[in-house]
C-alpha cells in the first residue's frame, strides 16, 4: 500500500479550518498536519493541538512566533511608514508570509507536498499565502479547501454537524475578526451595506471617542534606529511597547478606520480596522524621520513608501524588491533617533513635542527673532536662479 501524501495546514481552530482537516482527508485522502502559529490573537492556543488530532490530522503543532512578528515584520513596516491606501497599517497582511514561513519550514521538515489554507475565493489572504509560499518554495503544491468547495457558512456547519467535528466554544462575534499584536481587522455582516454605521460591539481596542476621558493623555515614545524602544523614559520589550500604547490610545478612542478598500483580487470591499498603538507608533516614527531626515532623502522615501504597503498587501513580502527596499530604508532609520511626545483626545493624537540629537532643525535659522542667523541677502539670487527657466520659457511663449 502506497503511503499517502502529507499536507500541512495553516490552521486557526476555526469553523474554516477544521472542516478543512476533514474534507483534505476525504477529497485527496491526504494525512494532514495542522500548524497554527502565534502572532498575538490573545488566546492560548494550546488546546488547538487536541482539537485538530480529534478531527483527523496525524500532527499538530503549534508554533509561538510573537517575538519573530514584532522584530522581523512590524518593525520593517514600521520604518518603512507603511499604511496600505494612507490608511491600512496592513494588520493582516504582515501575519501572513510569517506563517506562510512556517507551513514551508514543517512541510519540508515532514516531508509533505501540500500545503493548505482555509481562504475563500474573494479575500486577500489566499493570494498572500500562496504567493508567499510559491516564493519559498516553489515545489509544493497548494490546496484551497473553502474555494475549491465553495462552501457558504451554513454548508460548512453542516458539513461539520455531519461529520461531527467540535466547533469553537470561545469568544464569539457576529463578525469576521483576524487579530494580532499589531491591530484588529473586522468584516462582514451588517458592515457590508455602506449605509449601516459599524456598532459598538464591533470594537475591542478602542473607546467610543465620545466616550473617552474629558482630560487628554499624553505619551512620549523614544526611538532608536527607527525602533521604538521606551514609553515615557523607561525602556521595554518592543512586543510590551505596543501593548501599552494601544492600551493608552486605546482608551482615548484614537485607532479606529472604515475605509473602503481595494482588495488584492480587483473588488472594493468595505474594512474596519483597530490598530490603537500601530497608528500611534506610525505618526510618532514618519514626524521624528521629519526632523532628521534630509529634504531630499525624506521627500524620495515618501515616495516609495505607498508602494513598500501595496507590495506588502499582495503577497509580495519576499520578492526581490521588497528586500531591496528594505536595504534603502535601513540605510535612511541611522539617524531616526529621539522622542516624540503626543497627546490623545477624544479620539485624535497629535504630535505636541520632538527632540532628537541628530534635529536638522536650527533655531537661528528657523526663528524670526532677534536671533535669526538666516542669510536675507542670498535669497534674491537663489529665486532669481531657481526661476530662470520659467523666466526663459515665458519670453518665448507668452503671446501663446
Amino acid at each position: 500500500m502506497a503511503n499517502k501524501e502529507k499536507v500541512v495546514l495553516a490552521y486557526s481552530g476555526g469553523l474554516d479550518t477544521s472542516v478543512a482537516i476533514k474534507w483534505l482527508q476525504e477529497k485527496y485522502a491526504m494525512e494532514v498536519i495542522a500548524v497554527a502559529v502565534d502572532v498575538g490573537q490573545g488566546e492560548d492556543l494550546k488546546p488547538l493541538r487536541e482539537k485538530a488530532l480529534k478531527i483527523g490530522a496525524i500532527e499538530a503543532v503549534i508554533i509561538d512566533a510573537r517575538k519573530e512578528f514584532v522584530n522581523d515584520f512590524i518593525l520593517p513596516s514600521l520604518k518603512a511608514n507603511a499604511l496600505y491606501e494612507g490608511k491600512y497599517p496592513l494588520v493582516s497582511a504582515l501575519s501572513r508570509p510569517l506563517i506562510s514561513k512556517h507551513l514551508v519550514r514543517v512541510a519540508q521538515d515532514l516531508k509533505a507536498t501540500h500545503v493548505a489554507h482555509g481562504c475563500t475565493g474573494k479575500g486577500n489572504d489566499q493570494v498572500r499565502f500562496e504567493i508567499s509560499i510559491a516564493s519559498l518554495d516553489p515545489s509544493l503544491e497548494i490546496v484551497a479547501p473553502i474555494r475549491e468547495a465553495k462552501m457558504s457558512r451554513n454548508q460548512a456547519l453542516e458539513y461539520a454537524k455531519k461529520h461531527q467535528i467540535p466547533l469553537s466554544t470561545g469568544k464569539k462575534s457576529p463578525y469576521s475578526i483576524d487579530e494580532n499584536l499589531w491591530g484588529r481587522a473586522i468584516e462582514g455582516e451588517d458592515l457590508e451595506d455602506l449605509l449601516n454605521e459599524p456598532k459598538p460591539e464591533a470594537f475591542e481596542l478602542t473607546e467610543d471617542p465620545q466616550e473617552a476621558p474629558d482630560e487628554p493623555g499624553y505619551l512620549t515614545v523614544d526611538f532608536e534606529d527607527g525602533k521604538p524602544v521606551a514609553l515615557d523614559g523607561k525602556a521595554t520589550s518592543f512586543p510590551n511597547l505596543i501593548q501599552k500604547v494601544n492600551e493608552t490610545a486605546g482608551r482615548h478612542g484614537f485607532g479606529r478606520i472604515d475605509m473602503i478598500e481595494n482588495r488584492a483580487v480587483g473588488i472594493k470591499s468595505r474594512e474596519l480596522y483597530e490598530a490603537p498603538g500601530a497608528l500611534t507608533l506610525l505618526k510618532a516614527h514618519k514626524d521624528l524621520e521629519e526632523l532628521t531626515l534630509e529634504r531630499s532623502l525624506l521627500h524620495f522615501k515618501r515616495e516609495l513608501e505607498p508602494a513598500y504597503a501595496e507590495l506588502i498587501y499582495t503577497g509580495q513580502w519576499f520578492s526581490p524588491l521588497k528586500q531591496a527596499l528594505d536595504a534603502f530604508i535601513e540605510e535612511t532609520q541611522q539617524y531616526v533617533t529621539g522622542a516624540i511626545s503626543l497627546k490623545f483626545y477624544k479620539g485624535s493624537a497629535k504630535v505636541v513635542k520632538r527632540k532628537s540629537d541628530y534635529s536638522l532643525y536650527d533655531f537661528g535659522l528657523a526663528t524670526y527673532g532677534k536671533e535669526d542667523q538666516f542669510s536675507h541677502e542670498s535669497a534674491k539670487g537663489f529665486i532669481e536662479l531657481s526661476g530662470l527657466p520659467l523666466k526663459i520659457w515665458a519670453r518665448k511663449h507668452r503671446r501663446r
